[in-house]
């Protein structure tokens, strides 16, 4: 995660209306944990390497696993930009499959040495809380860890599932850092429809 140029004072930093602020933890794991069993429910889930993204497929499916947590920096970053990051060899996309349907998003990032972040990692509204999301997240360790890596790390903020940050912990990961994102709603730039992540308030400017 990129640091912030100055830390905010203590207090209240009143927001210009169309502008959103949200608590990100970053969280890390150094070592492998122990491998949980599949869990039953499971049997139809595969996880699917995607070697060559179209961008338009890539960004629905973002879309469908995102919008109610204002996933929005993959709708609004240059195509060209996406492709290579996407195409990257130090980069593994990955879809969760149940049959033939697209149920969930994964993506590890290598590019920084002896490091992976879990860049995006989800599952459509639909099968949250069905098991995919446990089955998708044990995969993820383990192709993470299948890589020379001393370090796994994700971060989660105030605008993700009420139960994100306690999955990632019973998940084996450790906060240990606080930051501040501040940015425009995208819901009031078109990026996202208005009626995208209702639990966050909409002040119009």
């Amino acid at each position: 995660m990129e640091q912030g140029k100055s830390s905010l004072e203590d207090g209240y930093s009143v927001l210009r209306p169309g502008k959103l602020a949200n608590v990100v933890t970053c969280l890390e794991m150094t070592e492998m944990p122990v491998p949980k069993p599949r869990r039953q429910g499971s049997s139809g889930l595969a996880l699917h390497r995607v070697e060559h993204p179209k961008l338009d497929a890539y960004r629905a499916l973002f879309r469908r696993v995102g919008e109610d947590w204002m996933w929005f920096s993959r709708l609004i970053m240059p195509d060209e930009r996406l492709r290579q990051i996407l195409t990257d060899p130090k980069v593994e996309l990955y879809t969760l499959r149940d049959g033939a349907a697209d149920i969930g998003l994964l993506e590890l990032d290598f590019r920084e040495e002896g490091q992976c972040e879990l860049a995006f990692f989800g599952v459509v509204p639909e099968a949250i809380g069905q098991g995919a999301g446990r089955f998708l997240m044990d995969r993820a360790i383990e192709r993470a860890w299948v890589r020379p890596i001393r370090r796994l790390w994700v971060h989660t903020c105030s605008f993700d599932h009420p139960s994100a940050l306690g999955f990632y912990r019973r998940s084996g990961f450790r906060p240990y850092a606080y930051a501040v994102e501040v940015h425009d709603d995208p819901r009031l730039t078109g990026h996202l429809p208005r009626t995208a992540a209702p639990h966050i308030p909409l002040v119009e400017p």
